[in-house]
């Protein structure tokens, strides 16, 4: 992991951020990090993009998976 030195941040931005990690009870390096994943999270329409490149790259998908599907969902192995 890589740690972050975040300088010249807002005292209301840091206030905030630290109500929020006294509401949920966690450290204000929590709640910061949430915030960056939330920030770099690919949008819908990044995300729509990446499963059509995949679409484009697999091509058409043929056949009926009903028989394999019912196999799966009917096996009472354990640890299958």
């Amino acid at each position: 992991m890589v740690d972050i030195l975040i300088r010249d941040v807002d005292p209301n931005t840091v206030r905030r951020l630290k109500e929020k990690a006294a509401l949920k009870n966690v450290p204000l390096s929590d709640i910061a990090r949430e915030a960056i994943i939330q920030y770099v999270k690919p949008s819908k329409t990044e995300a729509w993009a990446a499963v059509d490149a995949i679409r484009a790259e697999i091509g058409k998908v043929s056949g009926d998976s009903t028989t394999g599907i019912r196999e799966d969902r009917d096996n009472d192995e354990p640890y299958r």
